[in-house]
């Protein structure tokens, strides 16, 4: 059995059926993190090896703790971990050691997940590229010069090299899908309110980012989803819907596929992304599933003007408190909180009349579709110096976030998403589509998800 790629699902197992010991997953996991995060920069902050070792022989000689029991885990630099520094990639923080678990490291832990430091992300995770003047910048393990994405970008690249078998993130604007797809494994976001956030400051407001899994199948992230789903009593919304693990493949005979390819000419791609997006979506109708080219829904304007509103006013309310460090908060995270602090409340309500409109417009779409699918990105992997892409196929920018305007649609409603690889480009670099549906269909798209990983295999192959 190879550890590097064997299944969280198997591990568990094996755990389970004594034909694995926690502590020789976890001296493997120290081992494999010594060889290769050395190149990578994936983990962060890792925790010691003799306490690692001494908490795994305790896990060892107890009973089963959960679905997780056992099995290594880093947890992404935005949430906060009992014991371990947790800096979101911000000099402010960079020497802040938490009394506490956030939600989401509590529930992995309380499941048995033995956490062991850190994955690096970018300075407060903004940004598609992981890159902060805590730790540095991770690469991608595809070609180290370029970049991994973000903002799990460290969660990605643990995976794919192989040094851990789980892996959380969270996703505003494609933080779970763009590294996902730039690092050949499977990002999944859930539908909003399914995965709660920890109970501070405001919990009405704010409709736009969630936790969720990241793995090597679409049958570990239920595993993990499944874990850290469920309302929280001290939060307002929530979702307390059916588990989804085991994910089981749905018979994709009768299922309709709907292509959304660039939105009517509305989002520009570097070449080959497109091309690569439809050989991926060939499998789908090889396996009895229909697809069908959709005109774009909606104006692609509009969506992207509510979503920088809604966006900037978001991040501001987060970074208010830290206006007295401005001067060393990076650039794109002085921008949003300049926006968000001018807003007004009647901008913020445009904006999401806006976002009710496209919701309603989805539902009256998805009654014809199993699931719409768009590509995870609309760049390959860029050179690891870049900040972020100025331009596409010769259209500028105007924001340093225009660029991944091909994850909005799905994030500014809270649509369950799940980013699929679709193999390599001439490049020899990975890239990925985004399968979503309706609010509350994650188990659905989980299980298309996984008709498509036992046909290709692809993060268990390399390009050529």
């Amino acid at each position: 059995m190879d550890l590097s790629q064997t299944s969280a699902r198997d591990l568990v197992d094996a755990i389970s059926a004594g034909m694995l010991s926690v502590e020789t997953l976890m001296q493997h996991t120290l081992d494999r993190i010594e060889a290769v995060n050395g190149a990578a920069n994936a983990i962060v902050a890792l925790r010691d090896a003799d306490d690692l070792l001494t908490e795994a022989r305790a896990l060892d000689a107890g009973s089963n703790r959960g679905a997780l029991h056992g099995l290594p885990i880093a947890v992404k630099d935005l949430a906060n971990v009992e014991g371990i520094v947790s800096s979101q990639g911000s000099p402010i923080f960079q020497n802040h050691v938490p009394k506490r678990d956030d939600l989401i490291a509590a529930r992995m832990r309380a499941a048995g997940a033995i956490l062991i430091g850190k994955t690096n992300t970018p300075e407060f995770g903004l940004g598609s590229h992981t890159f902060n003047p805590v730790y540095g910048a991770t690469g991608n393990p595809y070609d180290p010069s370029r970049t991994c994405g973000g903002s799990s970008g460290g969660a990605a690249v643990a995976l794919a090299t192989g040094m851990v078998a789980l892996a959380d993130g969270s996703d505003m604007m494609g933080s779970l899908r763009n590294p996902a797809a730039w690092n050949n494994v499977y990002g999944f976001r859930p539908s909003w309110g399914r995965v709660p956030s920890d109970p501070v400051g405001d919990g009405y407001l704010h409709q736009l980012s969630t936790l969720g899994p990241m793995a090597r199948s679409p049958g570990d992230l239920g595993l993990l989803l499944d874990v850290i789903s469920g309302p929280d009593p001290r939060q307002p919304y929530g979702n307390d819907g059916p588990a989804v693990s085991p994910v089981q493949a749905v018979d994709m005979r009768g299922v309709r596929i709907g292509w959304l390819d660039d939105w009517g000419e509305a989002y520009p791609f570097e070449d080959g992304i497109r091309e690569l997006c439809r050989e991926a979506l060939s499998v789908f109708t090889q396996l009895g599933a229909e697809v069908v080219p959709v005109a774009a829904p909606f104006e692609a304007e509009e969506i992207w003007d509510s979503w920088i509103t809604l966006r900037s006013w978001s991040i501001a309310a987060g970074l208010a408190p830290l206006t007295e460090h401005r001067e060393i908060l990076k650039d794109t995270a002085q921008w949003e909180l300049d926006r968000g602090l001018s807003m007004t409340a009647m901008q913020v309500h445009r904006a999401s009349v806006i976002r009710t409109a496209w919701f309603r417009r989805t539902t009256e779409l998805m009654r014809d579709f199993d699931a719409l699918v768009l590509p995870s990105a609309q760049v390959w992997p860029f050179e690891i110096e870049t900040p972020y892409p100025k331009e596409i196929a010769g259209k500028k920018m105007d924001t340093y976030h225009r660029w991944m305007e091909v994850m909005v649609p799905v994030s500014l409603i809270g649509l369950p998403c799940l980013s699929v690889p679709v193999g390599f480009g001439a490049n020899g670099l990975p890239m990925g589509m985004q399968l979503f549906g309706p609010r509350g269909s994650d188990a659905h798209i989980l299980s298309i998800g996984e008709a498509y990983h036992l046909a290709t295999r692809w993060p268990q192959k390399r390009p050529a």
